[in-house]
């Protein structure tokens, strides 16, 4: 098989590049995650929910009622714990977690029973929050050497590689402010939260309310949103 030419070469890379582009580009969150210059991400959902959010009575769910003690054994979770990933349904009363020690599997777990601080003990085993970062750095070290990711496009492993290289969770002190959050946006009279999911791989915030809106906020943008929007709470 012949070598390619300096022109075929240059053309290559510049089809490569372009499909790096346009993958980054197209995705609501691409593999890097949101862009940068974005504080938010707004998503309307369904116009039939939004256009009848007030005429919908708001009920106390039992997620409501455990709130307090719910809000601070996720945030201990997260922190302390194998999680790295916490959905939370208000309306629904689940909450779902994914965890570093079996990153290819979530679980779903009653609300109410995650308000109890030993349930967390005996479901999420401990481990520091400095230990769990490096276990997420070297899971993908494992990705990106595998033979696996050989066989995927070139343009993919460029995107993959210049992610690893920069790569840095969210912060603990972000992670203490979106879960000091959740309460107030819950207690809003209309457009109160509906379901929220908080993951620390993405340094991502996503947000449905029941107006079926769904916000999508990086963590460091996360207090500018909050000021930006609930100014009048």
């Amino acid at each position: 098989m012949s070598e390619m030419t300096q022109d075929e070469t240059t053309n290559a890379c510049r089809s490569e590049n372009e499909m790096e582009e346009l993958v980054l580009r197209e995705s609501i969150v691409s593999a890097t995650g949101l862009n940068k210059h974005s504080v938010q991400i707004g998503i309307k959902g369904d116009p039939s929910l939004r256009e009848t959010s007030l005429e919908r009575k708001k009920y106390e769910s039992p997620v409501d009622k455990v709130m307090d003690k719910l809000i601070v054994n996720l945030e201990d979770a997260l922190l302390n714990h194998s999680t790295y990933r916490v959905y939370i349904g208000f309306n629904s009363g689940e909450v779902h977690t994914y965890s570093i020690l079996d990153p290819l599997r979530h679980e779903i777990h009653d609300a109410e029973k995650m308000a109890d601080a030993a349930y967390i003990n005996r479901h999420f085993p401990a481990i520091s929050y400095e230990d769990k970062i490096q276990a997420m750095r070297e899971i993908y070290d494992v990705i990106l050497k595998s033979r696996y990711m050989e066989k995927v496009p070139g343009y993919w492993k460029n995107i993959f590689r210049k992610r690893h290289d920069v790569w840095q969770p969210m912060a603990q002190g972000e992670i203490h402010a979106v879960m000091m959050s959740l309460k107030t946006l819950r207690d809003l009279p209309d457009f109160y939260l509906r379901n929220v999911t908080i993951c620390i791989v993405q340094d991502m915030v996503r947000m449905q309310f029941n107006c079926d809106g769904t916000q999508i906020i990086s963590a460091e943008n996360y207090k500018k949103f909050i000021e930006d929007n609930l100014t009048h709470v």
